[in-house]
Formats: C-alpha cells, sequence, structure tokens
C-alpha cells in the first residue's frame, strides 16, 4: 500500500473523478489501481466560493507498479507518495501473557483494580482485560442506562442525583456531550486509532476512522459504551457500580515518603486488597481529590478556565463558515475554534463547542449551577453553542492551598444557583445587554436550550471582573472571524467552571504517582487528557505500564 498526501478535490466529486485524481497522482493508468481506502478527509474552507476536500489515501497497487511509483518520486516525476505506515496497535510488552495466579512469594496475585469508568477508565480496562488481567472496576455512579434518567430527571424535574449525573457514572463526562474524538495529543504509536477501532467495534461509525473532526454523540455512545462493558465481563473483568472508594490505603517505609499503594476501601465498608490501581476518576471528583491528598497522594493545583456558555442560531454559524456551501451534507453543522489575547493579559477562547447542540445542567452537587454542551450524532438542533472561557492559574487567581480551584470553583457555582433563583435555572443574559452592560429583561431572536430553565439579569455579576472585561473584549474581536458572533440576540448562560481539573495528580515516567507506587493517575481528573480521545489514549498508556510492572516476574524469568 502507498499513502498519498494532500489530494484535493472539489466538495461535490464524484467517486470516479476521486479514483481518476488518485491515478494521475501516482502518475498510473486507471487500470493499475486495485483499490483504496481513505484513511483521512478533511476540508479547506477558508475560501467559501470553493471549498475543498483533502485526502489521505491509502492506494493498492501491484508490487512491481508500487515499486515503478516510489522510483518515480525519487526522480521528482511523483510528490507527496510513500509507503503507507503501520498504523495498528502493538503492545509495548507482551500481549500474549496471562493474569499469573501467584506473585513472585507465591502468594495469590491480586487482580489490578481501576477507579472511574469513564473513557480512560474503559480503555484501560478493556486492555487490561484483552491482556488477560481481569481488572475489578469501581465506578461511583450509575450505569449508562440508570444514569441517563437521573439525569434527565435534573433536566426535567430539578431532581440533583449526586453520585449518578453529567459528572458521574458509567461513559464519564464525554457521555453528555458532543462525543467529539479529536484531540492535539503526539501520537507516533497511533493509539487513538486503536481507541477508535475498539468504538467502532461496539457499534460506533465507521466514519469516524477518517473523517477529519469525528463525533459520536450521546445516544450513540450509551450503546457503545454497554457493548465496551460486556467486552471486558467476557474477558473476566468486573465491574461495579455504585460503589465509591473513600479510602486508598498507601503503605509507606519509615522516615520515607515514597510508599505504595496497597488496596481501597469503599463506601460499604468493604476493602480490597491490590498493589496496582489505575486512578481514572473525572474532574469533578472533589471529594476524592481531598482523600487522596489526606492519604498523602502528592497533588499540585494546576491552571484551567472559566467562563459561560454563548448560543447562536446554527444557520448563523454555517452561513459564516460556508457560504452557500452552508447545509451541505458532508460538511454537516459547522463549528468554530476562536482565541483573543486581551490587554489585561488574559486569553479568552472557545471550548467544547457543539454544534447543532444543546446547553445542560452539568452540576454533581446540591445548591451549584454549572453548564456544559451536548449535541446528537445528528447534530440537528436549532443552536450551536459553547463555551467562551478565560484562562486563570494558581499563582495569580487561588493561591494559598492545593485544592484552593476547587473553592474558586464551588464559589462561583453556588453564586449561579443564587443568581438563577436557587432552584438550579440558571442566570442568562443576551450578548447585546451583556456587552452595553445592561441587565437583559426579555428574550429576542435566540431561544435558549438549557434546562431546566434560565433567568434573565445581569451576567457580569456571576464572574471576577478581570473575566467579564476580558469576555467583553473578546466577543467583538470573534465576530471579526465569525460574522454574527457579537449579535445581540445571542444567549450568555452561566456559569461554565469545570473545563479541566483545577489539579493534577503527578506522576514519573512509569506513569506511576510520584510518591505512591502501584498507583497510576490518569485521564483528565489527574490532569492528562483534555477530552475523549485524549483520556482513552492516556487510560491505554497507563494499562500497558501496570502490565509491564505486573508481569515482569514473566517477562524477566
Amino acid at each position: 500500500m502507498l499513502r498519498i498526501n494532500e489530494l484535493k478535490l472539489p466538495l461535490d466529486h464524484t467517486e470516479a473523478q476521486l479514483s481518476k485524481a488518485i491515478a494521475a497522482k501516482l502518475a498510473i493508468h486507471s487500470a493499475e489501481l486495485l483499490d483504496f481506502n481513505v484513511f483521512k478527509r478533511s476540508y479547506d474552507a477558508r475560501n467559501k466560493s470553493n471549498i475543498q476536500l483533502i485526502y489521505q489515501i491509502d492506494a493498492e497497487l501491484e508490487t512491481s507498479v508500487a515499486a515503478r511509483v516510489l522510483e518515480s518520486q525519487l526522480e521528482g516525476r511523483v510528490n507527496g507518495v510513500r509507503p503507507s505506515p503501520d498504523t495498528d496497535y502493538h503492545f509495548v510488552g507482551r500481549a500474549d501473557a496471562n493474569f499469573p495466579a501467584l506473585d513472585a512469594t507465591g502468594q495469590q496475585q491480586q487482580r489490578p483494580i481501576v477507579i472511574g469508568f469513564g473513557p480512560c477508565g474503559i480503555l484501560s480496562a478493556l486492555l487490561l482485560a484483552q491482556m488477560g488481567l481481569k481488572p475489578i472496576v469501581l465506578e461511583r455512579g450509575q450505569d449508562v442506562r440508570q444514569r441517563t434518567k437521573d439525569t434527565f430527571a435534573m433536566w426535567r424535574k430539578r431532581e440533583l442525583n449526586t453520585e449518578s449525573n453529567v459528572q458521574y457514572g458509567e461513559g464519564g463526562a464525554g457521555t453528555f456531550s458532543d462525543g467529539k474524538l479529536y484531540s492535539q495529543v503526539k501520537d507516533k504509536r497511533h493509539l487513538g486509532r486503536k481507541v477508535m477501532s475498539e468504538f467502532v467495534k461496539s457499534g460506533a461509525p465507521e466514519e469516524i476512522m477518517y473523517v477529519s473532526k469525528p463525533h459520536i454523540g450521546t445516544f450513540k455512545l450509551v450503546t457503545m459504551v454497554e457493548s465496551m462493558r460486556a467486552e471486558i465481563i467476557r474477558l473476566g473483568g468486573e465491574i461495579r457500580f455504585g460503589q465509591k472508594v473513600t479510602s486508598i490505603h498507601r503503605q509507606t517505609d519509615k522516615d520515607e515518603e515514597q510508599g505504595h499503594v496497597t488496596g481501597v476501601t469503599l463506601t460499604t465498608g468493604e476493602t480490597l486488597p491490590s498493589r496496582h490501581i489505575v486512578l481514572a476518576i473525572g474532574h469533578s471528583a472533589r471529594d476524592t481529590f481531598q482523600m487522596l491528598l489526606e492519604q498523602g497522594v502528592y497533588i499540585e493545583p494546576k491552571p484551567f478556565s472559566i467562563g459561560y456558555r454563548i448560543e447562536h442560531p446554527q444557520s448563523v454559524i454555517d452561513k459564516a463558515r460556508f457560504g452557500a456551501a452552508a447545509g451541505h451534507p458532508i460538511l454537516g453543522a459547522a463549528d468554530y475554534k476562536l482565541v483573543h489575547h486581551c490587554k489585561n493579559g488574559r486569553s479568552v477562547y472557545s471550548f467544547c463547542m457543539c454544534p447543532g447542540g444543546t446547553v445542560v445542567a452539568a452540576t454533581s452537587e446540591e445548591g451549584h449551577v454549572v453548564t456544559n454542551g451536548m449535541s446528537q450524532y445528528s447534530r440537528n438542533e436549532r443552536n450551536a453553542n459553547s463555551a467562551i472561557v478565560v484562562g486563570i492559574d494558581p499563582e495569580r487567581d487561588y493561591p494559598g492551598h492545593v485544592l484552593a480551584g476547587i473553592d474558586l470553583q464551588s464559589q462561583l457555582e453556588k453564586l449561579a444557583y443564587k443568581l438563577g433563583g436557587e432552584d438550579y435555572t440558571a442566570p442568562a443574559q443576551l450578548v447585546g445587554d451583556f456587552l452595553a452592560d445592561t441587565p437583559s429583561t426579555e428574550l429576542r431572536g435566540v431561544a435558549p436550550s438549557y434546562q431546566p430553565g434560565i433567568k434573565l439579569g445581569d451576567l457580569s455579576k456571576a464572574l471576577p471582573k478581570f473575566a467579564v472585561d476580558a469576555i467583553r473584549e473578546a466577543i467583538p474581536a470573534f465576530d471579526k472571524k465569525i460574522k454574527g458572533f457579537a449579535m445581540k440576540d445571542a444567549m450568555l448562560t452561566g456559569v461554565e467552571t469545570r473545563t479541566s481539573s483545577p489539579i493534577c495528580i503527578k506522576r514519573d515516567r512509569n506513569f506511576e504517582s510520584l510518591n505512591t507506587k502501584g498507583l497510576y493517575p490518569a485521564g483528565e481528573g489527574a490532569g492528562y487528557a483534555g477530552g475523549i480521545l485524549s483520556a482513552g489514549i492516556d487510560g491505554i498508556k497507563v494499562a500497558e505500564a501496570l502490565a509491564i510492572d505486573l508481569l515482569k516476574i514473566e517477562r524477566e524469568a
């Protein structure tokens, strides 16, 4: 197979035109092209009147024809062609080992534990199960079906279950999101494709393997997650829902800070021994962060962002991005990614953009209001929404102690709850009024999608002044890039505080906690991921590291 990069065709090209373009790029006759696969497809919409599709193609040729093409490239007659790289997953250690019944001392071997069953925990548990290591998964929330019912009860009836909601439960926070499957992590080993291939095996659309910005959406994520759970169980894993970890046992030697994890205690009082634990908790597991700190696990504060959700008619975003091609089925609902560096030294950026989606209630604590965004696979809701957030950091904005960022988040969420009327209604304001520093009193052209409802007023009261000033400066700047972004009728809803974890559970090059051997911090909650795909990739990495350590006796033998 030969890989072709940067093959450009018009938006409405035919299959025959694609085949012809491939043959022309390789300088071969059409009959010599045996077959081809689309490895990646993206688009270039900078010229709205001439949007181009950009392909990466793997072409199948006879060996002699492929050799001729590569020789032509060396001679300068063909450009941008190379042998197709190996993108299959290869475990870094042994992938054929079974879980040893006894450890090196002849004692009963302890099964690895995975805490948390979001994208990171799922991929970590799946890989451990595929290697025959029979993990035990502990998830404080409920299975995805029950969790969906509990979440909808919050949105529709204002009934919050603090242990089963948008943040907690099977599938993690990403289940109630746009289901984006792209990231900016360096991925030389193609671990992202391993994640995506497992998703496809479990029912995700095959197109996620090649489109440039793949997504799944909530309803498809639900069935996909259930299928992955079933596979883990089939391979010998065990998954327990409603099992919150209240204590991690950490054994330390005298006069030494370095410790070793030895097990966990659950809310039921049960203790599970294990010397290999993946900590795949989400960014909202505030009580668990506190417990880890009290147990002596090393934690540092880290930057995150705060802001609002903004909603526009999706048609406005489509027209601004695609012009006359807006609505084309290949392009779908348009997204955007924006950043502005403000005069006060702050940076404002769009985050978690959800085309054709809704703004959702995302709190996990009573008396707090938190917003997030969600889309279905179809992305056919009336509005586009994204977070517009301001970056903040520990030294400048929440100094004092390790968990001060959590205190700031909680303070802002409680304030939003109060501004909304103390019934989980969210405070909101029209963009035009926000820019003019005038409280909103009535809706105009954009219907807010947030459930259970919004209360119009003055959103400048919901955030620190530096953040309000920065967002007021950024919105008109964004309007120069996306025409209509600063439209007066657009809707702001507050507050967005859980953009990422406010802490980082530092780890070493073996993916273990800096001061607790056998504890593998991973994913968003530990500060090592920022979305479904990056969390899944991180889950694979820590599972590999755990397996290498667990099987080292057998491997060395």
